[in-house]
């Protein structure tokens, strides 16, 4: 069943033609509503019970999914027109933006993955006496509260929470499941009179907690405090902030549903091979420390990782991969939002790529000022990092003219600028932009003064496939002249250089190379190479033993990169005794020279020419050599039933 679009001009504040948006989006649209979710509000209970539809309303979304649910219809979609196109200073006619926007909203959204985290409430709090005591006795009355203080100073007599005296020396996990040590560590004992009694202090103490307050106003216990779940920081100077941090603490019990924001592909991954280290970027880039080495491949820690998804625009492999929603789901709204725009007769459109933060400038520039002009489009996504050089480039080569990313204060700029460096070493040039603007009025006030770009790419590609196919298919799109690009170093693309003198074919490389990039040749001594397999991880440098090995970064968009190239061959050795063709000539030549009749092992010629020969020819010659120093005795001769009857004879 097609979809019904529920429009609505927000009393008379903005301008929908509802033809023109039904011809352009395809889906039906209802008559041009005033006031839906008031005064109309019954003809929105009759839509919702009548169809399938999709509400062009975000700010009463919540009201309007109540009502699907007290009249048992459906909660239906929703699309935000008002904010994002409908309220703009801009004289141009918005309707291929909406057009746009509604067609992304349409598309399926994938449920994501979740993992249930229970808390049963068991807080740690650690600071000075006064504060922490001070948070205790208000947060006893919802959790189980250990108050962890640095020495014994006028501890509380009280059964309402625990006192416990020490240092914290470590502490790892997450909600749920934190683990502490702690030295120097004394408990209260429960009897007594007078001051309270303590233990004998100890260290190397551990416990487990489910929450952690900190109110040291130190250092924090974890790398990017604010993304570690159950992890509570305030400074104890700013009582806004310790008042935040106790009500946060206080709502932390029960069950919760944790998103698995990453999917990891061990087999994919380029970290390691027989213990030389490889690829390493998701460990650099990773904020709280959730990616650890694990062997030839790295681990992920679902509870840890916070879902900024740098991790995923970095990895050359594709081994790590956003999954809230996936990377493939958000290529797909990049398309759409393209293909819409266009077809509804949009030109030279800029996709904003913005947060759940630029979501909320973007909505107070429309209501407050002059909001986004007509060929801006947004696009919010749930992590800014995860956009990286191949969403960059897939957009520009979808149809859009520019695409700018809105930081927010939290965001991961050093990651998003060496992706969009990367995206503009490849094809993007000077199209992909960094908006660090925390003003809702300069945002405005910044894309409405800058030029508008032309589109780049005609006809403009359908962004399917990895990441790594997407960028070669929109670098071929944005440079259709260009055959060899030089690169960034540490880019993922690029070639192998081989220095053939010092290379001895010795194919360590081949055997460890992780994505088949480097192959040999079973029939001669020959290495080979094909570049669009090459992950530029540096694996192959690393144990090559003779330091023949360096790596060019570089995009090549011939159909070279697409085959197998000959990097290095010699001629092959012939055994001396049987003519199979093994090993390499020059090879088996300095050997010879290096150790026949040098070495006491190879002094005589014998000795000497097995070198020479093949596996099955030496093995023959070595066990019918008569000066064998490994030949044991004679072994005695097999006892026929001839030798039993002349034994019986003599006697």
């Amino acid at each position: 069943m097609k979809k019904t679009l529920l429009i609505c001009d927000c009393l008379g504040t903005q301008s929908i033609d509802a033809a023109a948006l039904s011809a352009a989006s395809g889906l039906e649209c209802s008559r041009l509503h005033t006031g839906l979710c008031q005064s109309q509000i019954d003809l929105a209970a009759k839509a919702l019970a009548t169809g399938d539809v999709i509400i062009a309303c975000q700010q009463e979304a919540s009201r309007f999914a109540d009502l699907a649910e007290d009249i048992g219809a459906p909660v239906p979609d929703f699309v935000d027109l008002r904010d994002r196109a409908g309220w703009t200073a801009d004289t141009a006619d918005t309707t291929a933006k909406m057009a746009a926007l509604v067609a992304e909203a349409a598309l399926t959204h994938p449920t994501p993955k979740v993992v249930d985290v229970v808390s049963d409430g068991v807080c740690l709090i650690i600071g000075a006496p006064e504060a922490a005591f001070a948070a205790a006795e208000k947060l006893a009355d919802f959790l189980a509260v250990t108050v962890l203080v640095p020495e014994a100073a006028d501890l509380p007599v009280t059964r309402n929470f625990d006192c416990c005296i020490g240092q914290l020396r470590r502490a790892s996990g997450t909600l749920g499941q934190f683990q502490v040590s702690i030295d120097a560590f004394q408990q209260v004992l429960p009897g007594g009179r007078g001051a309270p009694t303590l233990t004998e202090p100890r260290d190397g103490a551990q416990s487990q907690c489910d929450l952690i307050l900190d109110l040291t106003g130190d250092t924090p216990l974890f790398p990017a405090p604010e993304k570690r779940d159950g992890y509570l920081r305030a400074d104890p100077a700013s009582l806004p902030a310790v008042s935040d941090a106790i009500l946060a603490a206080s709502q932390m019990v029960g069950t919760f549903e944790k998103p698995l924001h990453i999917r990891l592909e061990p087999s994919l991954c380029a970290h390691s091979r027989a213990e030389k280290p490889a690829c390493s970027n998701c460990l650099n880039v990773c904020p709280t420390g959730a990616i650890l080495p694990a062997g030839e491949h790295v681990s992920i820690d679902p509870l840890i990782c916070a879902g900024c998804g740098a991790c995923s625009a970095v990895c050359p492999s594709g081994a790590i991969s956003y999954d809230a929603p996936p990377v493939d789901h958000v290529f797909c709204r990049i398309g759409t939002l393209a293909t819409a725009y266009r077809k509804a007769g949009g030109q030279d459109g800029a996709l904003l790529v913005h947060d759940a933060h630029g979501a909320e400038m973007i909505r107070l520039a429309a209501r407050f000022g002059n909001g986004l002009p007509a060929h801006v489009i947004p696009l919010e996504i749930d992590a800014l990092a995860m956009f990286g050089h191949a969403e960059m480039l897939a957009a520009l080569a979808s149809g859009f003219a520019a695409v700018d990313i809105l930081l927010a204060p939290k965001s991961d700029r050093d990651v998003l600028q060496a992706q969009a460096d990367l995206a503009a070493a490849i094809g993007a040039g000077d199209a992909v932009t960094l908006l660090d603007i925390s003003d809702p009025d300069a945002l405005s006030d910044h894309l409405y003064d800058r030029a508008v770009r032309t589109v780049q790419v005609t006809p403009p590609i359908l962004p399917q496939g990895s990441r790594r196919q997407i960028t070669r298919l929109a670098a071929k799109a944005l440079m259709p002249d260009a055959q060899i690009t030089p690169l960034p170093a540490h880019a993922p693309y690029g070639a192998v250089l081989v220095d053939t003198d010092a290379c001895t074919l010795c194919l360590a490389c081949v055997s460890l190379c992780p994505s088949g990039a480097l192959v040999d040749n079973p029939d001669m001594p020959q290495l080979r190479f094909q570049e669009d397999a090459c992950l530029q991880c540096g694996l192959c440098t690393n144990v090559c033993p003779e330091a023949a090995i360096t790596l060019q970064p570089q995009m090549n968009l011939t159909d070279a990169a697409l085959s197998q190239v000959v990097l290095n061959e010699e001629e092959p050795f012939a055994c001396v005794e049987c003519g199979s063709l093994f090993g390499v000539k020059s090879t088996v030549e300095k050997i010879m020279e290096k150790l026949s009749g040098n070495h006491a092992m190879f002094a005589n010629p014998a000795a000497a020419r097995m070198i020479q020969m093949c596996d099955n020819c030496r093995v023959q010659a070595q066990f019918h050599s008569t000066d064998n120093p490994f030949t044991g005795a004679e072994r005695p001769r097999v006892r026929t039933t001839e030798d039993y009857l002349s034994k019986r004879k003599d006697h």
